[in-house]
């Protein structure tokens, strides 16, 4: 792994010092987030430790473009994450684990990629979420609806129309690779978006299948599974999630919300009996208060139906100031509260903040976070 690291790294350098020179482009980019973050209730604990990550996921990639002619050109990605408190690789350990894909793009037809890739939602419905200004912190508890993006779609076949007007929509369909059982661990999803002067509205639907019975686990999407909120559900026969939103600018004001629904059905081989049931509602409002000041207020409500009946609160505020075009430094604040029960068995729901902090030892959990972005 380290030889393979090395080598890809040198690649990057020669592809970069060596674009301006010749018909293809390649262009070496990534970013480096990384603060201080502060939990009242860390599994119990107060807790104050390096976070990495926090507005943005760490990466370093490699993109490129090689025009064909005719208005048509291949494209591919390769982009690794990565934890900057340690140097550790993300996302599983995989070398390239945020994105690994390649296709054809043209100005008129869209884009066709195959590979390692985001689902559609994350292309154009998370643009018009709260998430997408000023962190984590203004989605679903958990994200289990994978609304901060938590998860990417392995052997996917994605299109991407072109802007028609301000509308665009994108449909993806994964191979679960399984012989003998086509359907299993396969994932399609579709979405939507318009935009339209100071509106953007946009909505999609996802679908993952979670393995047969033989494979029960297995499938073509990363896991949604990483807090109490959502765990006692991870032998769920498939995943659905339907999720619009959208924002308006007035002024230097952006105000904007989203809605999901999510369900985790349940088969004879599943550890619970009734579909379970998130129905997540959030709102926002965003100031930018200067060139280079952003402020960021938000609300998430979410409940559980099925087989628990938590309910959750979540506060959060956040502010982020540009010291360059490359450079932010940031800071925000959450609470969030649960109450009812988060599972079959009728365990006391505990309360999650977002994608951004783990479970805590209670129904109450508060976080502080402050840190520095860079951007290359």
């Amino acid at each position: 792994m380290k030889n393979n690291t090395r080598m890809f790294l040198s690649l990057a350098m020669l592809a970069a010092t060596g674009a301006a020179h010749a018909d293809n482009s390649v262009t070496l980019y990534g970013i480096v987030d990384t603060g201080l973050t502060w939990v009242n209730n860390d599994g119990g604990h107060k807790s104050i430790s390096m976070t990495s990550g926090n507005q943005s996921g760490n990466r370093w990639g490699l993109k490129g473009a090689e025009d064909l002619g005719g208005g048509l050109k291949t494209i591919f990605t390769l982009e690794s994450g990565f934890d900057s408190t340690n140097g550790k690789m993300g996302q599983g350990s995989r070398l390239f684990g945020r994105q690994a894909f390649v296709g054809l793009s043209g100005d008129r037809w869209g884009t066709l990629t195959v590979g390692r890739q985001y689902d559609p939602l994350v292309d154009l419905v998370q643009p018009v979420q709260g998430d997408n200004f000023l962190g984590g912190v203004f989605i679903s508890p958990g994200d289990i609806d994978n609304a901060d993006n938590s998860a990417r779609v392995n052997n996917a076949i994605k299109y991407t129309s072109p802007s028609l007007s301000g509308f665009q929509f994108s449909a993806l369909y994964s191979l679960g690779g399984v012989a003998g059982a086509t359907g299993s661990g396969q994932s399609y999803a579709v979405a939507a978006a318009y935009s339209n002067g100071p509106l953007n509205v946009a909505a999609g639907y996802y679908h993952f299948n979670n393995g047969n019975a033989a494979n029960r686990g297995t499938t073509t999407w990363d896991s949604l599974f990483s807090t109490p909120v959502n765990a006692a559900y991870a032998t769920a026969s498939a995943i659905n999630n339907v999720r619009f939103g959208g924002n308006y600018l007035v002024g230097p004001v952006t105000l904007g919300g989203y809605y999901s629904h999510a369900e985790y059905t349940a088969d004879g081989r599943s550890a619970f009996a009734n579909t379970q049931k998130y129905n997540t509602g959030s709102v926002y409002a965003v100031w930018q208060v200067s060139a280079p000041l952003q402020t960021q207020i938000g609300y998430v409500y979410m409940k559980s139906s099925g087989n628990s009946s938590a309910k959750y609160h979540q506060f959060a505020a956040a502010a982020d100031y540009a010291l360059s075009k490359r450079t932010d430094v940031y800071a925000w604040a959450a609470y969030t509260t649960a109450s009812g029960t988060q599972d079959p068995s009728g365990t006391p729901a505990v309360a999650v903040i977002g994608s951004a902090t783990g479970a805590s030892g209670s129904g109450r959990q508060a976080t502080v976070t402050a840190g520095i972005r860079h951007k290359f």
